[in-house]
């Protein structure tokens, strides 16, 4: 044998022997000494130490020692020695992190990134560990792969630093996004591809994509569509349906996807029976209206889980807490057809033990209280809950509402209802300040208490100024005036209007008025108020006025004190009130002078605006806006401070600010008593993910004008003004800016367009 050969198996079988010849014999720990540490202390070594002083040690028990020493991962390198009856420890310690560094990751936020390193094992001033470096560098290239980036690629480098330190530079060369070339799907037969692919969140690279990302594969995304893709079979009477693979290659130069989907689509399976069973705590007519099946109709998964959440519901909402419904399907494969048995477990009945209200410090119990459905010592209602908790939180009094409806202790078949709530602050200070193209530099400030010293009443003092209009404003509302919840409010304003600000006919008006309101709930959502006003007006014409407001004032007088009563229907179902995606408001208004007043008068007005979710990026909304007005006894026609006007960045775009409509002599708009505007426009978020949430963009198409019928003036619809265009609206932290672009498409001689508009305002 080659004499190397020999010393080295000679050296080896040393060092495999070198603890046993160390330990050759037990012996006692007399004392323990730990050499070589920098950072870690010696109670920490101690502590993971298998062996103590006064203990007995085998010579098989170095190897546990050292593993256990290891184990900690702590040390890269750890020696045992014998001196006598003490037993030393050398250690050597692995490096400290003492700096980390990221550097190229656009797409993931460097903060969150090291926070997930720290939770890993990652972090400064903890000990370096390669093989930890080694799978984050694996879990941050899974991370982009699920983002799309194919392309990625990591580079770590570890730099010793003095005093057993490290320093850690990622560098990451994030690549472009692949794009999803193509999606087929194999084997569908009774749908054609295109609607199949309707269903998908991912979709091949079109026009928008840039804005809605929806052409970058994620397996996360691929995942949700192939369920959608099997809910939409099953559906259907799919009942047998299977992805029977899925395949999704990518070109060598990591930029195209191809996914692949081949599906299995089955027979389609009518329902041939719908069966109750169980225990049927309610009258069995009560349940068949929530079951949306038909005998010999196609089987629908949607419709069997609906049907079974809806009777759940029921139960729920009369006293069954806890009850449980399974929907239980009997295939019959010779004759495709199925057979749907429902089995109600309805549990116990339970009622409401105690209602506790926490965190409501300054506001009084009775105003929450007021505002449940559920009461306490009733039958537990789910849905009367949900109406309690939507109930406080439209008072907008708390930042929070949080209710719980835990079981009582040692009862099976109670509940109490926790309430707790974050309170907002009572009193408001604002001062605003804004600008408009037509009432230009605006400035508003208002002290007001909603939750006046906990009451629920609202208190409010305002004062506007801009360069047409100063306006005084005080305030009073009692929401519940008499136990059923009629609100009752008093309000006192002072409002000058110079209209020649604004672009319109020249004349001042000085308006005083005194006010009360009442407030009848008629729905949970729906409310009618009705209002009396005592108003005085001084109308004053310009130096130099038209033909109109001259007569204005010789048919009418130029001082008036009127009695106008009014009535309104009001509902909102929007899920937001600054960037709504659905739901609609709508209201309708009339109010008229009583007869003996100066000016004797009426106006009818109704507006909706509904919000249609197109998918998770558009949103279609259409707005209506009709509104007429006339006189009655002796006044001769409706005053002019009181007509409608159009044209501008809140009706139609496009136009200049009340330019549309009929005008004086002095070719300045004056308004009419018919208004009719119309829009329809497509919202779509910013390009910008950071400001998707503040930013909202849209394309409008926009119609509107206003007509005169005074005098038996000519109401042609002929003569409605069409705009389009693009609009975007800013939450900004100094307030809302809104912008649009607005191109007229039949504007006419001696039209007033603007293509650009806006208008911004702000609190602070």
């Amino acid at each position: 044998m080659n004499p190397v050969i020999k010393l080295r198996l000679l050296l080896t079988l040393i060092i495999l022997l070198l603890p046993q010849l160390a330990f050759s014999d037990t012996f006692v720990v007399k004392d323990i000494r730990v050499e070589g540490l920098q950072r870690i202390s010696p109670g920490t070594v101690f502590n993971y130490l298998p062996v103590k002083i006064g203990q007995q040690i085998e010579s098989d028990a170095t190897g546990d020692i050292i593993r256990a020493l290891y184990k900690t991962g702590f040390f890269k390198d750890v020696k045992l020695e014998r001196q006598g009856d003490v037993l030393i420890v050398f250690v050597t310690e692995r490096p400290a992190i003492a700096k980390i560094e990221i550097q190229g990751n656009k797409t993931l936020e460097t903060d969150p990134l090291l926070l997930a390193l720290k939770d890993i094992g990652l972090a400064e001033g903890r000990v370096f560990n390669r093989s930890v470096l080694d799978k984050i560098e694996q879990e941050l290239q899974r991370q982009y792969f699920n983002l799309g980036k194919y392309a990625v690629k990591l580079s770590s480098t570890v730099t010793p630093l003095e005093r057993n330190r490290v320093a850690i530079n990622i560098e990451i060369s994030e690549g472009g996004a692949a794009r999803i070339k193509k999606i087929n799907i194999i084997g569908n037969r009774a749908f054609d591809e295109e609607e199949l692919l309707d269903e998908f969140s991912l979709n091949t690279t079109g026009f928008l994509s840039s804005f809605t990302k929806d052409d970058q594969y994620s397996r996360q995304k691929l995942s949700g569509d192939l369920e959608k893709l099997r809910s939409f079979y099953l559906d259907r009477g799919h009942i047998n349906f299977a992805i029977t693979s899925t395949q999704v290659s990518i070109t060598p130069d990591k930029r195209d996807i191809y996914v692949t989907i081949n599906i299995d689509e089955g027979e389609v399976y009518t329902i041939n029976d719908i069966l109750l069973t169980g225990d049927l705590v309610l009258p069995k007519e009560a349940f068949f209206p929530m079951i949306h099946l038909v005998r010999g109709e196609v089987f629908s998964r949607k419709e069997v889980i609906g049907s079974s959440e809806r009777i759940n519901t029921l139960l729920g909402n009369n006293g069954y807490a806890f009850a449980n419904v399974n929907s239980i399907p009997d295939i019959d494969e010779e004759k495709k057809q199925v057979a749907i048995t429902y089995f109600v477990d309805p549990g116990k009945r339970v009622y409401v033990r105690r209602v506790n209200m926490k965190g409501n410090s300054s506001t009084r119990d009775e105003v929450l209280r007021r505002e449940l459905r559920q009461l306490e010592s009733a039958w537990y209602s789910a849905e009367q809950v949900t109406r309690s908790r939507e109930r406080l939180q439209r008072l907008g009094f708390f930042d929070e509402v949080n209710v719980e409806t835990p079981a009582v202790p040692g009862s099976t078949d109670q509940v109490d209802l926790n309430i707790a709530v974050v309170e907002k602050p009572m009193g408001n200070l604002m001062a605003g300040l804004g600008f408009s193209q037509s009432d230009g530099l605006i400035f508003s400030t208002s002290l007001s208490q909603k939750n006046f010293l906990g009451t629920g009443k609202q208190v409010s003092l305002a004062f506007d100024n801009s360069d047409s209009s100063t306006h005084y404003r005080l305030g009073y509302v009692n929401p519940y005036y008499t136990v059923d919840g009629i609100s009752r409010g008093f309000n006192l304003s002072y409002q000058k209007t110079d209209f020649d600000e604004v672009d319109t006919a020249k004349y001042l008006t000085d308006t005083g008025t005194a006010g009360v309101v009442f407030g009848v709930p008629i729905t949970e959502t729906d409310r009618v108020n009705f209002t009396a006003d005592l108003l005085h007006t001084t109308f004053k014409p310009a130096a130099s006025p038209s033909k109109e407001v001259s007569d204005f004032k010789t048919e009418n007088g130029d001082t008036f004190l009127d009695f106008k009563v009014g009535t309104s229907w009001t509902r909102d179902s929007r899920d937001s009130s600054l960037l709504p995606t659905q739901g609609a408001t709508q209201s309708l208004s009339a109010l008229a002078t009583l007869p003996g007043s100066d000016l004797e008068y009426y106006k009818i007005a109704y507006k909706h605006k509904r919000y249609f979710p197109l998918n998770n990026a558009f949103t279609l909304a259409l707005n209506g806006d009709l509104a007429y007005g006339d006189v009655y006894g002796d006044t001769s026609r409706l005053p002019l401070w009181e007509n409608f006007f159009a044209g501008g960045i809140r009706t139609v775009r496009g136009y200049k600010d009340h330019s549309l409509g009929p005008r004086d002599n002095l070719e300045d708009p004056i308004g009419g008593n018919v208004k009719i505007v119309g829009n329809a426009e497509l919202f779509f978020p910013a390009p910008f993910k950071l400001m998707e949430k503040s930013i909202r963009l849209g394309l409008f198409l926009d119609t509107g004008y206003v007509f005169s019928t005074h005098g038996g003036a000519d109401f042609d619809l002929g003569e409605l003004r069409y705009s389009t265009g693009a609009s975007a609206m800013w939450l900004s932290p100094m307030g809302a800016l809104g912008v649009s672009l607005g191109v007229p498409l039949n504007d006419k001689p001696g039209d007033e367009t603007e293509i650009f508009q806006f208008t911004f305002g702000t609190a602070f």
